[in-house]
């Protein structure tokens, strides 16, 4: 039996790497944890964290700004306020005090280069090679780069990886998609006192998600001012007097002081030598079996450079399904696909879903009943001014659960009751029947529950079956 390094060695220590190595550290193995940039990946240091701070802060002012009653144009001092230092501050608080105790018994090399591989069990860090057991290529993704003609002359652009790192809100900014990035960032920004302008190819917001969600936060966009223009090919974008202008095939002419660049992910896979391991890839990412496993049995590929799910969450649970399969028996391992995915986008109003869509469930040929609550008729939604959006279940006549939309406050949280329900295959007479705490938002998850069963009662033979028992 050959002797290695370690039992583990994680390359990419953001969301999957942290869970595997920490984890795998705390069940008595040795683990290895390369990472060349900082503790906690893209979504610490870059993504989901900082993100949501910008957000809040966005949330704040915006709150401050209708209580006075100003116009938002004069409210637009962006010079004045600069968020990005506090966020900083928060994020080293973070990986120093909070992420750093949980790694203590692993043996961590952080910003010392980029690991490539040497062969399918040693893994070249600088001058340093090591080698592991087991192997978790946890290396996550990228910003894409769309080719659109003169994309390259305009030399200061921003994605994700620097947006937080400006010193100062800039003035205007055109962002060139409509997803998850794309719409959480137009309404931080223009809420800071930037005026933002979307771009995109998709014919809605969010065409991940079902064209009423996207509709709903739209309308949402254009009651604070942010410009979209949907279903647009981008025929050129440059860099003019300092201004990034951007035109369509549409014939708009569009500019702004910085340009967001919000249009997908790409798997990050360069410079690993994946040949080397002998490991198959493809521009979309790494192929994993059920178990996570490439084609080399004792490397994993574990989330968003794999290209199933790309969540952090997703990337998390993966990682856990992944090193929990290595302990177990053949018969008990788990199948990371068999697990639902529920997501957010943190936008104001907030927009979640679970499960299947409507445009899944038509293109499968399952035939469901559409059952809506919607945030306007509920007495705390009108009473604490948070009236927008719906609870939209996607069902079977008998209750079964296929898909479900939350648009509206605190659905971030409400998902998760869906989530599971789908999962443990849970149906809507369940959500009924438990006790939700009123006035809590999730409350309308049991009226679905409600509506579904009046529903279900005015069926002919129900009604009858009803009649017959009440006499």
């Amino acid at each position: 039996m050959a002797n290695y390094d370690y039992d583990i060695l994680t390359i990419g220590v953001g969301p999957a790497g942290m869970v595997v190595s920490a984890m795998g550290a705390e069940m008595g193995l040795k683990v290895c944890a390369v990472e060349k940039n900082k503790l906690g990946g893209e979504c610490m240091n870059v993504g989901c964290i900082p993100s949501k701070a910008l957000l809040r802060m966005a949330k704040t002012r915006h709150a401050v700004t209708k209580f006075k009653k100003f116009q938002m144009e004069e409210m637009r001092a962006p010079e004045v306020f600069n968020p990005f230092p506090a966020i900083q501050e928060k994020l080293d608080f973070i990986n120093q005090k909070k992420y750093g105790v949980k790694f203590e018994k692993v043996d961590k090399i952080i910003g010392q280069g980029a690991a490539s591989f040497v062969d399918s069990h040693t893994v070249q860090v600088g001058d340093r090679k090591i080698t592991a057991k087991r192997i978790f290529i946890c290396t996550g993704t990228r910003p894409s780069r769309p080719p659109i003609p003169g994309l390259e002359t305009v030399d200061d652009i921003l994605t994700n990886e620097n947006l937080f790192h400006q010193d100062k809100i800039p003035e205007s900014m055109l962002i060139i998609g409509g997803g998850a990035i794309g719409s959480e960032m137009a309404q931080a920004f223009n809420r800071l006192g930037c005026k933002t302008i979307i771009v995109q190819m998709d014919p809605h917001l969010l065409p991940f998600a079902d064209r009423f969600a996207g509709e709903e936060l739209e309308k949402c966009f254009k009651e604070e001012g942010i410009e979209v223009y949907n279903s647009r090919s981008i025929t050129s974008v440059e860099k003019r007097d300092g201004r990034v202008v951007l035109t369509t095939k549409e014939g708009e002419v569009l500019e702004a002081e910085k340009l967001l660049l919000a249009a997908g992910r790409v798997p990050t896979l360069q410079g690993l030598d994946l040949e080397k391991a002998g490991v198959n890839y493809t521009p979309k990412g790494i192929p994993v079996n059920a178990n996570l496993q490439t084609n080399v049995p004792h490397i994993y590929a574990v989330g968003d450079c794999n290209s199933n799910y790309l969540f952090s969450h997703a990337a998390m649970h993966q990682g856990m399904i992944a090193l929990m399969n290595i302990m177990r028996p053949w018969p008990f391992k788990k199948d990371f696909k068999k697990y639902v995915v529920p997501w957010t986008v943190f936008t104001e109003p907030q927009v979640s879903a679970v499960g299947m869509s409507e445009k899944e469930l038509i293109a499968a040929g399952i035939k469901y009943d559409v059952l809506e609550a919607r945030y306007e008729d509920y007495g705390a939604s009108i009473a604490e001014q948070v009236t927008t959006g719906s609870v939209r279940v996607l069902a079977s006549k008998l209750g079964k659960i296929y898909g479900v939309s939350v648009i509206g406050e605190g659905s971030s949280e409400m998902i998760n009751e869906w989530g599971l329900a789908i999962q443990k295959k849970i149906r809507l007479a369940d959500i009924m029947l438990l006790q939700h705490s009123f006035p809590s938002m999730s409350f309308l998850n049991k009226s679905i529950g409600e509506m579904w069963m009046m529903k279900l009662l005015k069926i002919d033979w129900i009604k009858k079956m009803m009649g017959f028992m009440m006499r």
